[in-house]
């Protein structure tokens, strides 16, 4: 698989990887077939030699009866777990594995497959990788190479489209809503300029909160169009570096979000859940939900999707406490795309992530309603969307 593809792109060499991460963990995703293929690859001997990451199941393994999973799915999802454990694969079942650890540095060739983690590695952390299917991961886990094609040469990472941003970038939703417009504008690699209002609301952000908009820039440019780098003048890795330059021409222009945020939200009023964490929410992301929420309790299901390492600090810290006596629940493991979200008679979610809007109504048929993360809040709070 990795010299059949290395072919088709016409590379004439393979390159050793730092790290993969492997997508198609869900039972919703890759049903019995996947399974079955999982479990070929693992009887045969095929074992990771390079760190390998897991994507995000179908379900919190740990506490699935609790939301509600069908038993049936359950059952199927840890044997698709159980394989990618017999293959060596370690079972982060995050799409934020930066998070946790050192994952990867400027110019590390690596094999990445969820969207909104190849953008955030390659724009964000500087690294290099392709969007890569889960099986072309998985195999690049076993060889330890992939090949020398598409973003892992520097010609290809040069920007081919430039934006000019004043909207203000005030929330995460702001930088989502971005990140899907411009998604939806390319089909290559955007260069953005921010200047006046978008240019002070970066300039106000903390680092974390910085990373947690650049973050949801990526998920949302993967998930509205085919979005895998972008560069932010001056913020991003390569273009802090010098390595890239903005290319010639008039650039696109955007002044306001209300567009895209019209785009993105839906009509329903009643809701099943309010969900944030997409991708995977960080420490800092569940102390300004406990900081917005104190003394409120919510009125219906509030999700805080985060992977487990996250979720395991937030206890140390006494933050899950504080989100739990509230009635929020921390959710690991996995996310509201690839949980089987009608199966548990969840119709309508409420979500301050721009790449879950815009993957919901077509992926799960489930109603969506688009916002800040203060309106998800008071609307969790309320139980229904004001």
């Amino acid at each position: 698989m990795v010299v059949a593809l290395a072919r088709i792109y016409r590379a004439e060499r393979l390159l050793p990887i730092g790290s993969a991460q492997v997508a198609g963990v869900s039972y919703a995703n890759i049903g019995d077939a996947g399974l079955d293929f999982l479990r070929a690859w693992a009887d045969e001997g095929a074992r990771v030699r390079v760190p390998a990451l897991l994507n995000p199941a179908g379900m919190d393994r740990q506490a699935w009866q609790e939301m509600g999973v069908p038993a049936d799915f359950a059952a199927k999802q840890s044997a698709i777990v159980a394989a990618y454990a017999r293959l060596g694969v370690r079972l982060t079942c995050t799409c934020a594995p930066y998070l946790l650890e050192e994952s990867a540095r400027l110019g590390d060739h690596l094999a990445w497959s969820e969207s909104s983690a190849v953008a955030y590695a390659n724009s964000v952390l500087g690294a290099r990788t392709n969007r890569e299917g889960g099986p072309g991961a998985l195999a690049a886990a076993i060889v330890g190479r992939t090949g020398d094609f598409g973003l892992h040469r520097s010609g290809e990472r040069q920007p081919r489209d430039r934006f000019r941003v004043s909207a203000p970038l005030e929330t995460a939703a702001d930088w989502g809503a971005l990140g899907a417009e411009v998604g939806r504008r390319t089909q290559g690699v955007p260069w953005i300029e921010l200047e006046g209002p978008a240019q002070a609301s970066a300039d106000s952000l903390t680092e974390a909160q910085l990373r947690d908009g650049l973050r949801a820039l990526g998920a949302a440019g993967a998930a509205s169009g085919s979005l895998a780098l972008f560069h932010v003048a001056g913020l991003t890795a390569e273009a802090r570096a010098g390595l890239v330059a903005p290319p010639a021409g008039e650039p696109q222009v955007i002044a306001s979000l209300r567009e895209s945020y019209e785009r993105l939200d839906g009509d329903t009023v009643p809701l099943d859940l309010v969900a944030s964490g997409c991708p995977h929410a960080s420490l800092e992301q569940l102390e300004a939900v406990a900081r917005y929420l104190d003394g409120r309790r919510v009125a219906v299901p509030l999700w805080l999707t985060v992977g487990r390492g996250v979720a395991e600090q937030a206890r140390d810290c006494g933050l899950a406490g504080r989100l739990e006596a509230v009635g929020a629940r921390l959710v690991s493991d996995t996310c509201v795309v690839v949980a089987p979200l009608r199966e548990m008679g969840i119709t309508a979610v409420a979500t301050d992530s721009a790449k879950s809007a815009c993957y919901l109504p077509g992926h799960q048929g489930v109603a969506v309603r688009f916002g800040s993360l203060e309106r998800c809040l008071d609307a969790a709070v309320r139980g229904r969307w004001a």
